[in-house]
């Protein structure tokens, strides 16, 4: 019968505690995802959208105490509730697109890699898409754009956007390169979602080739929304 070795079984049961404690360690570590200027810039304006998000939906809940306490008040006669009502209205279509708008914001002119010699892929990459153009404007949008339009039409939530052969369709109009995008915004805001680095519009640049050029304004004119729009399937809950 062979000796009881106590080395050895020190040996062993610190082996096992080594591999535990290790294995402890290990899944308590955090990922740490590394810090870009990209990334920073992106978080800043992410924040200052949310802020001004924030300011306007404050300055929504006093417009709506003050009309309610306007509607409300005995005293108050049927001309000033007209007037009242009329510029709900006014504010309503403002919202909606159907007002024109003015204000600084940026031009951003687009258009196709044209010079095919330098593509080394499809020939269809260096075009511009619908998803190129859905992504730019979203990019716009998350920077704080209050009103967008491409070639003088006007983009709203419901806006359809999408290809059809050499041309994209808005709103159901046919619009050629080169696109003009026109946003209503803070300008710098603005500029940085299309040129900073990391952006999708920095991406269509380098690798495609497609052209963007964006151009900071003072005073920009965005025409109202010209179509019709009503609800087919949606309706208002009880």
């Amino acid at each position: 019968m062979k000796e009881f070795n106590p080395k050895l079984t020190i040996g062993i049961f610190s082996a096992l505690v080594g591999i535990l404690f290790a294995s402890q360690v290990k899944m308590n570590i955090q990922m740490v995802t590394p810090v870009t200027i990209s990334s920073i810039q992106r978080l800043e304006i992410e924040v200052k959208s949310l802020k001004t998000e924030i300011d306007d939906l404050k300055l929504n809940i006093d417009d709506k105490q003050n009309y309610l306490a306007l509607i409300e008040d005995s005293n108050y006669s049927d001309d000033n509730i007209i007037s009242v009502l009329e510029d709900e209205r006014d504010k309503n279509m403002l919202l909606a697109g159907y007002k024109t708008v003015e204000g600084p914001g940026i031009e951003i002119v687009m258009f196709d890699n044209i010079d095919s010699d330098e593509l080394s892929f499809d020939f269809n990459d260096g075009i511009i898409h619908d998803v190129d153009m859905q992504n730019i404007l979203n990019d716009l949008r998350v920077a704080g754009a209050e009103a967008i339009s491409i070639n003088g039409e006007r983009v709203l939530s419901f806006s359809d956007i999408k290809c059809a052969g050499p041309v994209i369709r808005v709103n159901g109009r046919s619009l050629g390169t080169p696109f003009i995008i026109t946003a209503i915004g803070d300008p710098k805001l603005l500029m940085a979602a299309i040129s900073a680095p990391g952006t999708y519009a920095e991406m269509l640049t380098k690798v495609y080739g497609i052209g963007i050029q964006p151009y900071s304004k003072d005073k920009l004119v965005i025409p109202a929304y010209s179509g019709d729009f009503s609800y087919s399937y949606a309706k208002t809950v009880q």
